[in-house]
């Protein structure tokens, strides 16, 4: 079953797209990055999967109906959002805060607990939210994003203002969130993010998409036929895979010369400069 279906989506705004002709489906239980560069189209995308714009043409589905049925409360209680839009009520503590969506949904008082452990949050429960710092306020906007563990979680940028600790304590809770059910959809610019978490991957660039994948395919797809051998005296060594290569390092092997032996698999990150000659931003 498709949880999200994208077919044909254009979205322009004057004269410019900022969506041109995609299309994809998501299928439940999958954690599905969407990947570009800063102004590509990711933000526009979720705000049309998620009822804030509508398409200029195309047809965008969610639980396989029209995704401006998303509006409907009894959908709004199946997703889960974090993005740029997101905000918090800036004279109630992180607990105050999660307190009306944890009323919203009509959950049990101990939801409050079980998220704020989730993001690692617990101990500045008290702490009014004009005190926070910006990525104390990306890990209590998640909460609130999940606190309902909804069906589907879109979520737009969510570690940018994270540091290394906390974006692992983040991914570790997706992981279980999706272990769980819940099917996400994730924008991001960070490849390593990406390659970590996500089953399969877009990469969006000037409104299109040029590839779709799991990393480890798309990495395939794009490796190099070459092997490279380092030596242990310092020598390297970028060879064709071939027999002659074979009987190389075969020699070398027996004389106990190799310091390192690897394909030349490329990263995301390479992966999309190849495809776009943009850099990530």
């Amino acid at each position: 079953m498709d949880v999200i279906q994208v077919e044909r989506v254009r979205k322009t705004f004057g004269d410019r797209d900022a969506l041109a002709e995609v299309s994809f489906n998501i299928p439940k239980g999958e954690i599905f990055g969407f990947l570009g560069p800063s102004g590509a189209g990711k933000t526009t995308l979720i705000k049309i999967l998620t009822a804030q714009l509508n398409p200029t043409s195309g047809q965008a589905k969610v639980f396989n109906q029209p995704a401006e049925t998303m509006r409907q409360s009894a959908q709004k209680m199946r997703f889960g959002i974090l993005t740029d839009n997101s905000g918090l009520y800036e004279r109630l503590s992180v607990e105050e805060n999660l307190e009306l969506y944890r009323k919203l949904y009509d959950l049990p008082p101990s939801a409050v607990d079980q998220v704020l452990q989730f993001v690692n949050l617990s101990a500045d429960r008290k702490k009014k939210a004009n005190l926070l710092s910006k990525g104390m306020r990306q890990r209590v906007l998640l909460a609130c994003a999940i606190i309902h563990e909804p069906e589907l979680l879109f979520l737009d940028e969510p570690t940018s203002a994270l540091d290394p600790v906390n974006a692992a304590h983040i991914y570790k809770g997706l992981r279980y969130l999706n272990e769980r059910g819940t099917t996400i959809f994730i924008t991001t610019h960070n490849m390593a993010e990406a390659e970590l978490i996500c089953n399969r991957v877009a990469i969006l660039y000037q409104g299109r998409i040029q590839t779709i994948g799991s990393p480890k395919e798309l990495k395939r797809q794009h490796r190099e036929n070459v092997i490279q051998v380092d030596l242990i005296n310092g020598e390297a060594h970028e060879l064709p895979v071939d027999g002659v290569t074979a009987d190389r390092i075969a020699d070398w092997m027996k004389q106990g010369l190799i310091d390192r032996l690897e394909t030349k698999e490329p990263s995301l990150g390479d992966i999309f400069i190849k495809m776009t000659g943009s850099e990530l931003l």
